[in-house]
């Protein structure tokens, strides 16, 4: 069986090139079909907000929203519970299929066997 990706994206507009390379990773391990959780804490929490990856621009890259779109499609999104907490961000502001938990879930992630977990 292919190994599990959970991969944790911890910038958004402020450093948008490592912001973006989280997304693409994570959209190209699911349409290679690989088990995926995207974890967005600090800055890119905001990307969970209906719209927010629309206004996301970076020269030649895929649209923020198209990534966000096929790793929700296909894989697990979820906002960092303090993060979320620190920009008032609650369970009803997010897209629907994005989840808000917290640390004792990306250790339980990360920590299950075969799973490689990548920080951007």
């Amino acid at each position: 069986m292919a190994r599990a990706l959970v991969i944790k994206a911890t910038a958004g507009a402020d450093v948008p090139e490592r912001c973006n390379q989280a997304f693409t990773v994570a959209a190209a391990a699911v349409a290679s079909g690989l088990p995926v959780s995207l974890w967005l804490t600090g800055e890119s929490a905001w990307y969970a907000l209906p719209g927010r990856a629309k206004e996301f621009e970076l020269a030649h890259a895929t649209p923020l929203d198209d990534l966000l779109a096929a790793v929700l499609a296909a894989g697990q999104v979820t906002v960092c519970t303090q993060c979320a907490a620190r920009r008032e961000i609650g369970p009803d502001d997010v897209i629907p299929g994005v989840r808000i938990a917290g640390a004792p879930t990306f250790v339980e992630e990360i920590a299950a066997d075969g799973v490689q977990a990548l920080v951007y």
